[in-house]
């Protein structure tokens, strides 16, 4: 079992920015395809980002490319997120999420763990 516990999250004004983080523990493995998740009230889980193995790969939601970079520090067994010109649209439940599939993974039933997740409220 993987334990994945996500932090960083927070009140901030339109414009703002955020850094997420999210440790994992257990059964780590550094070849995980991590992935960031969110769920604002009343809407579907979307995907936002993710991040090979090794860091050289990533892929974002149309919706925060330009604005959010994803990375990771193996030795730590952490992945950030890191989130620029934020707007009240990214106000939602943030989840860090780990995938034993190998490559950049975007679909949510393919993330085998979750972690219970960081709120983030971005107020205009």
């Amino acid at each position: 079992q993987v334990q994945l516990v996500e932090s960083g999250g927070g009140l901030v004004q339109a414009g703002g920015s955020l850094r997420l983080s999210c440790v994992a523990s257990g059964r780590t493995s550094s070849t995980y395809t991590m992935g960031w998740f969110r769920q604002a009230p009343g809407k579907e889980r979307e995907f936002v980002a993710a991040i090979g193995w090794s860091g050289g790969s990533t892929y974002y939601a149309d919706s925060v490319k330009g604005r959010f970079t994803i990375s990771r520090d193996n030795a730590k067994n952490t992945v950030y997120l890191e989130m620029n010109s934020l707007a009240p649209e990214d106000t939602a439940v943030y989840y860090c999420a780990a995938s034993k599939v190998i490559g950049i993974v975007r679909s949510m039933p393919l993330y085998d763990y979750w972690g219970q997740g960081t709120q983030v409220t971005v107020s205009s």
